[in-house]
Parts: structure tokens; C-alpha cells; sequence
């Protein structure tokens, strides 16, 4: 049975989604059902995914450590699975990850496409991987909440930095 908490954020409101003890979702634009309980409470694992993110979008947490199952291909949780390993406060390019799963270089697009079909955005840190050129690309949530969760994490973007991108 799947759990659902709605929460506050400086990226707007994210529903957080549950399934057998695992966080399965972060969805953005939420909406709360109406109930007190949607606002606040969730099962024990869905307290913790809150602490968590709201310690992230304080400052005070790198590195999220949840029971994660997001739901996908072999390939895009393979994809996933190398961008959980990205560090806070840095960036990476589709073709890196798709070099790092040992695949040719034209292989970025399909990575980029997995990336986008990313169900755990923020705990799987998508917003980290950028265009090859140092852009900041597509990104499910908008490009406004990519910049700012790079900024949140003291990654410079076009904006802070105009043409050294």
C-alpha cells in the first residue's frame, strides 16, 4: 500500500510517495488532499524523508540516506544508480555518465532521457548532470528549481556567472 505526505520547500510543494518501505517518489507541484494528515504526518519513513529534505534545503545534509525503489527500466535504474553516486556541490554531463556505464558517446541522449524519467528528483540528485557545454539543460522540474537547487548546493550557474558558461 502507497503513502503519500505533501511538504513545503524552496522549490515549491513536493508530494513525498511510499511503497513497502520505500521512498518510490518525489513529485513536484503538489497538492495536499485536504487532510491535516497529508500536511504532516505519513508513516515513520515518510517523518524521515521530510527531516531529511528539509536538512538538505537548510544547509545541513549532502548526503540523503533512504530505502529508495524507484520504479523503471533495467536501464534507467542502472542510469540511477551511477547518478546517486554524483557529490553534492558538483556537476557531471550525460556523457559522463554514460561513459561511466560504459556505454559509447552517443549514448547521452538515452541517458538523458533516463535522467528525465528520474521518479526521485532531489535524493536522486538529476539536477547535477548538465549539457556537455556547461549549460544547464532539461531538467522534469524546470530549469528554475535546477538552478536553484545547484545554487542551494554553491554550484555557480549562467545566471551567478553570465558568460563563463
Amino acid at each position: 500500500m502507497s503513502r503519500s505526505v505533501v511538504m513545503a520547500s524552496p522549490v515549491g510543494r513536493l508530494e513525498l510517495v511510499e511503497d513497502a518501505g520505500a521512498l518510490v517518489a518525489i513529485r513536484f507541484d503538489a497538492a495536499a488532499d485536504g487532510s491535516p494528515e497529508h500536511e504532516r504526518g505519513g508513516s515513520p519513513l515518510l517523518v524521515e524523508v521530510r527531516r531529511q529534505l528539509a536538512a538538505y534545503f537548510a544547509g545541513d545534509l549532502r548526503v540523503f540516506e533512504l530505502p529508495l525503489r524507484p520504479g523503471g527500466t533495467d536501464f534507467q535504474r542502472r542510469v540511477w544508480a551511477v547518478l546517486a553516486t554524483v557529490p553534492w556541490g558538483t556537476t557531471t554531463t550525460y556523457g559522463a555518465l554514460a561513459a561511466r556505464l560504459g556505454l559509447p558517446p552517443g549514448a547521452s541522449r538515452a541517458v538523458g532521457a533516463a535522467n528525465g524519467a528520474n521518479p526521485i528528483p532531489v535524493v536522486l540528485p538529476c539536477h547535477r548532470v548538465i549539457g556537455a557545454d556547461g549549460t544547464l539543460t532539461g531538467y522534469a522540474g524546470g530549469m528554475e528549481r535546477k538552478a536553484l537547487l545547484l545554487r542551494l548546493e554553491g554550484v555557480p550557474t549562467q545566471a551567478d556567472q553570465g558568460a563563463l558558461f
